[in-house]
């Protein structure tokens, strides 16, 4: 009987593998996707925002279901218009450091400010 090497699997929080935790790297471009996607080529409309924004949140939340990790997702998009007004956006959760995580994107065209933050809570 031959018996087969371990493999070596990384392990960063709580004795989770790499390949199971949130990772942001991983996470960023699916939320940037999901956002140029939708806005890439639009000009900001009032009465658009609504529907831009909850496809967003749809295109995020399939992308992340298709990770198969062991997290429940929360996906918040806020949507402005660039007038030269101010946008402050700010979150704050109470979690387990060892394996919950956040990934906060910001894009903007000419006359859209979009921010998509994703928190990634195990279970």
């Amino acid at each position: 009987m031959t018996m087969k090497p371990a493999q070596a699997v990384e392990v960063l929080h709580s004795g989770t593998p790499a390949a199971m935790q949130f990772s942001v790297e991983e996470v960023e471009p699916l939320v940037r996707k999901s956002i140029e996607t939708v806005l890439s080529q639009q000009s900001y409309v009032h009465d658009q925002t609504q529907q831009w924004a909850r496809t967003i949140i749809e295109g995020c939340l399939d992308k992340l279901v298709k990770l198969s990790k062991p997290y429940k997702y929360i996906v918040n998009c806020t949507l402005a218009q660039k007038n030269g007004g101010g946008l402050y956006n700010a979150s704050s959760c109470y979690w387990d450091n060892t394996k919950d995580d956040t990934c906060t994107v910001k894009w903007e065209n000419r006359t859209i400010a979009c921010i998509v933050t994703v928190f990634g809570v195990g279970f």
